[in-house]
């Protein structure tokens, strides 16, 4: 054996290993500044109110803001019945793995899953909960796709009736910025002393109003470390919460 060879072609191994490791941790890096908390945004005194009121943001403050429009669509939450039976149960641990095993899983059954991304921060005790995208990835928060569960087995689902109207002739708007909106709040004391903002993610938001056709707009939700959601509204700036389902502008 040419142990010069081999020498000289395990250092270039290693060089090349680590120009791929050096990549892909300056990708990371790169990612990472990108969705961080920019709290230089925030004027000095929203930023002296976060201090005096203990308020602490854990969560990436999102750098988007996308020009999108208002989407009108028909959900009838009376007319979903009773959860449907799985022919069979699937394992939870489906929800945290690759998409498509998930889908390979229950996709019979559900052929629109692809059309509704895991919620979180919205799971309960005995359900995960999913939401229909707008324009394929823009969560609307107002609908709930249910996967409920028992002993780590998905044995049910509920789907809901839904039609999200087409939004090509509808005008597009831009979104206020992420540290826009947590400004507002943190402002406006909406967001209460000593809470911690753990999630903050943009999608559709509408008030319900029992109506045939339904409107929500492009809003950003903030969900806190107790569980409470607060959504402002992503054009107008309202805010809103669903326990009144009603608008805080009172607040301002």
């Amino acid at each position: 054996m040419d142990w010069g060879r081999a020498k000289n072609v395990l250092i270039y191994a290693f060089l090349l290993l680590n120009l791929v490791l050096g990549y892909q941790l300056w990708m990371d890096l790169r990612d990472q500044a990108g969705a961080s908390p920019d709290f230089t945004a925030l004027s000095v005194a929203t930023q002296r109110l976060m201090e005096d009121n203990r308020i602490q943001v854990l969560s990436p403050i999102p750098v988007e803001t996308p020009q999108l429009p208002k989407i009108s669509y028909t959900y009838r939450p009376d007319a979903q019945g009773d959860p449907v039976k799985l022919t069979q149960a699937v394992d939870t641990r489906l929800i945290y793995g690759e998409f498509k095993d998930l889908q390979n899983a229950i996709g019979d059954e559900i052929p629109n899953l692809d059309q509704y991304r895991h919620d979180p921060q919205s799971d309960r005790e005995d359900a995960f909960v999913y939401r229909p995208l707008v324009n394929g990835k823009w969560p609307l928060f107002n609908v709930d796709l249910e996967l409920f569960h028992q002993s780590q087995k998905i044995e049910y689902f509920r789907e809901p009736v839904l039609d999200i109207k087409p939004t090509g002739d509808v005008e597009e708007q831009k979104v206020l910025s992420a540290s826009k909106a947590l400004g507002t709040l943190i402002e406006r004391n909406v967001i209460p002393p000593r809470s911690a903002v753990k999630d903050i993610q943009l999608g559709y938001y509408g008030q319900m109003f029992d109506t045939e056709v339904e409107l929500a707009a492009p809003a950003w939700r903030f969900t806190l470390d107790n569980g409470e959601m607060i959504y402002l509204q992503g054009i107008s700036g309202d805010v809103f919460t669903p326990k009144s389902d009603k608008s805080d502008q009172a607040k301002e």
